[in-house]
C-alpha cells in the first residue's frame, strides 16, 4: 500500500499534474511574497535594534524576541479577527484569499527575521568596529545611524541571506495560520501544507506524498544553501 502510494506520487510529479503544480505554485507565491514584505520590515527594524539608541529599545527587542515563538494558529486567529466581517479590516474583504495568507506569514516571519538581523548586525559591530571607526563612523547611537545601518547590512549580506532562507522555510512549513484565514479552498487558497493535511484525512496518500516530497526537496535546498552561505 505504502509503496504503491509513493509510486503514484512520483507519477503525479513527473507527469506535471496541473492541480498539483497549482498548489505548489501558490505555496511559493504566498511564502515568497510574505518573505519580501517581511524583509522590508525586519531588516531596517533589526538594524535599528542593533545599532540605534532610543527609548523603549529594550522593550521592543523583548517583544520581537517573544513573538518569534508566536504559535501560527494564534497568528491566524488574530488576523482572522481583524479581517472578518465584524473586524476593523473586514471592509477589505481579504478573508479566505491568498492576501490574508500572506499577512499571516508576514506576522510569523517578521519577528524571527528581525531578531536574526539584530543579532547578526550586533555581532558584526563587535568584530568590525575598528574598521567602521577608521572610516569616520560613530559608535551605535551616534549621528550617522542610517549610513551605519547601510554599511553593516551590506557587510553582513551573506549572513542575512541565511536569515532570509530560514524565514522562508518557516513560511513554507506553516499550516495552522494559513488554514484559518485561507480556508484551504480548492483552486484559490490551497497550499502544500494544507493540502497534505486534507488529502491525508481523505486517504488520498499519493497526492499527500507527492506534496510532501516537494516540501522535503525545498527543505533540503534551503538547508544546503544556508550551509553554503555560512561557510563563506
Amino acid at each position: 500500500m505504502w509503496w504503491d502510494a509513493i509510486y503514484q506520487a512520483f507519477v503525479l510529479l513527473v507527469s506535471f499534474d496541473s492541480q498539483l503544480f497549482e498548489i505548489i505554485g501558490l505555496s511559493l507565491f504566498v511564502s515568497g511574497y510574505a518573505l519580501l514584505l517581511s524583509a522590508l520590515l525586519a531588516l531596517p527594524l533589526g538594524a535599528v535594534l542593533a545599532i540605534g539608541s532610543f527609548p523603549l529599545q529594550g522593550a521592543l527587542r523583548i517583544l520581537m524576541q517573544s513573538l518569534t515563538g508566536l504559535p501560527p494558529v494564534l497568528a491566524g486567529l488574530l488576523i482572522y479577527t481583524l479581517l472578518s466581517k465584524q473586524g476593523i479590516l473586514g471592509i477589505l474583504s481579504l478573508l479566505y484569499t491568498p492576501s490574508a495568507m500572506v499577512i499571516v506569514q508576514v506576522v510569523i516571519m517578521t519577528p524571527l527575521l528581525t531578531i536574526m538581523t539584530r543579532q547578526t548586525l550586533y555581532d558584526r559591530w563587535a568584530t568590525d568596529q575598528e574598521q567602521w571607526l577608521s572610516f569616520g563612523g560613530n559608535k551605535p547611537g551616534g549621528d550617522k545611524p542610517f549610513l551605519m545601518a547601510c554599511y553593516f547590512l551590506y557587510d553582513a549580506r551573506m549572513a542575512l541571506l541565511t536569515a532570509l532562507l530560514t524565514a522562508l522555510s518557516r513560511g513554507l512549513s506553516e499550516v495552522g495560520g494559513v488554514m484559518i484565514v485561507g480556508g484551504n479552498i480548492e483552486h484559490a487558497t490551497r497550499v502544500m501544507t494544507t493540502a497534505i493535511a486534507l488529502e491525508t484525512s481523505k486517504g488520498d496518500l499519493p497526492v499527500a506524498f507527492s506534496l510532501g516530497f516537494v516540501l522535503l526537496l525545498l527543505s533540503v535546498l534551503i538547508t544546503s544553501s544556508t550551509l553554503r552561505l555560512q561557510r563563506r
